[in-house]
């Protein structure tokens, strides 16, 4: 098989499973969360939880950029969809103006708070590498797809926004109002995936890993229960709202 031909198909394989590279990254963390633990011990509870929170405000801020970038776009573009490519017009304006990956670039930025939050250096440079090589085959089946729908409506876009890294200075205004009823209807999913992951990692390093007993972490660590706990109910708020009703169709 050509390595052409290798990319694309990787790309399409990974393209339907890449819901699921954030369980990948927090089996593969286990071992660093040994390592963790030490860095807790030498910093003290107060520095380590600073700096957690602190990453968290950097996924947070990788969600948000995903929120800027939704709430722009119009129906039928940049979807959640895992079993086929779908796009009824070309974005090349708003945050698409500066870069070509926006919603992959918010989830870089949101997995890369987390991995930072382990303290652990090698982990990090793991995660940016599986990171690139994954994202780079899910991108390069994307490009074919619109190359071949919108033709040179999107090479001349392509060749002059980058992929990955945002260039400012193109910035051009998004030709669309701003929808908050489809970033709540679009993206309620990643903000519970970014508590969970936060919850799982804090629940792992300090009950497995630390040996709290169960009572002593929730009383010391509620925070994480009651916040994990707050998104769930929100997500299931505004699955249901989804599902059962037309509040948040774009329509009503």
């Amino acid at each position: 098989m050509k390595l052409r031909d290798r990319l694309e198909h990787d790309g399409a394989f990974l393209f339907r499973w890449r819901g699921h590279l954030p369980l990948i990254l927090l089996v593969l963390a286990i071992p660093a969360l040994f390592e963790t633990a030490r860095m807790n011990d030498r910093l003290g509870e107060d520095l380590s939880h600073g700096w957690v929170f602190l990453c968290m405000g950097v996924s947070v801020l990788g969600q948000l950029f995903r929120c800027v970038t939704i709430g722009f776009v119009p129906e039928g573009t940049s979807g959640r969809g895992t079993k086929q490519q779908k796009a009824d017009v070309l974005n090349t304006d708003g945050a698409y103006s500066i870069v070509r990956n926006p919603l992959y670039l918010g989830n870089f930025v949101a997995m890369l708070g987390l991995a930072m939050s382990l303290m652990v250096w090698w982990f990090v440079a793991l995660f940016v590498l599986l990171y690139w090589l994954y994202i780079e085959r899910i991108i390069s089946v994307e490009e074919e797809f619109l190359s071949r729908k919108f033709g040179a409506a999107y090479d001349e876009w392509a060749a002059r926004t980058p992929a990955f890294i945002p260039n400012f200075r193109l910035w051009k205004p998004s030709s669309n109002s701003f929808s908050f009823r489809t970033v709540l209807r679009r993206e309620y999913h990643g903000a519970l995936a970014i508590a969970g992951a936060y919850f799982a990692v804090e629940a792992i390093l300090d009950l497995a890993i630390k040996g709290y007993a169960l009572k002593y972490w929730l009383t010391e660590d509620y925070v994480w229960v009651w916040f994990f706990i707050a998104c769930c109910v929100i997500y299931m708020t505004l699955h249901t709202l989804k599902k059962q009703t037309r509040l948040l169709s774009p329509s009503s």
